[in-house]
């Protein structure tokens, strides 16, 4: 990536971002953040520029400067997504850390975060906007949808299947095969042995809903 990068959001995923993007050798331009009280704020030397919507630092994102949207809001995230679709015709950057393990034969989407020690394994699918902290491991053949999260330390076995916008939670491991519908929350440390219907909520080992 030669192009500098506009990282959307300030706080701790927009930390991690910054300290990705630096030891990856690329250089941020700086943070657009809607708190206005940490505007002309510096975060590891790099300045918070102004708002998430400000046209003045949009205008440059395209042709000259890239962008990462790290806000974990799913809501909110979606909004800044499809703005940049829409108004700047382009996709968020992904920020992959360098020890994590990404396999030549996954396949990986756009705007996407992993970090550290993270493993997605060969033929797994990650799809756009996803966060995966560090630790998780996402085995072969798993997919993993749009705007989806996984905790820390989680493990998303093979063929497991995670749909748009679900949450998994540190220490979380769903076994091979299982689906997780669409915005569906596994809390942390569950054991996930059947299939979670969308929207829903499961805790526990085996994990059930609550």
């Amino acid at each position: 990536m030669q192009n500098p990068v506009l990282i959307f959001g300030a706080g701790t995923l927009g930390k991690i971002s910054l300290d990705i993007f630096n030891r990856n050798n690329v250089l941020v331009y700086g943070f657009l953040d809607d708190q206005k009280e940490i505007h002309n704020t510096e975060i590891g030397e790099i300045m918070v520029l102004g708002d998430t919507d400000d046209d003045g630092f949009l205008k440059i994102i395209g042709n000259k400067t890239e962008a990462f949207v790290a806000i974990g809001n799913t809501k909110i995230k979606k909004k800044i997504v499809e703005m940049l679709n829409e108004r700047r015709q382009v996709m968020p950057v992904n920020a992959i850390h360098d020890r994590s393990m990404v396999s030549e034969d996954a396949v990986i989407g756009h705007g996407n975060l992993i970090m550290a020690n993270a493993t997605v394994n060969p033929f797994a699918k990650v799809g756009n906007h996803t966060v995966i902290h560090s630790g998780a491991v996402i085995d072969a053949d798993a997919q993993v949808e749009d705007f989806v999260t996984i905790g820390t330390g989680a493990m998303i076995n093979t063929g497991a299947i995670l749909e748009e916008g679900a949450f998994i939670g540190s220490g979380a491991v769903v076994v091979g095969g299982i689906k997780i519908g669409k915005n569906a929350r596994v809390g942390a440390g569950s054991v996930v042995i059947a299939d979670v219907a969308a929207n829903s909520t499961v805790f526990g080992n085996p994990a059930q809903k609550v």
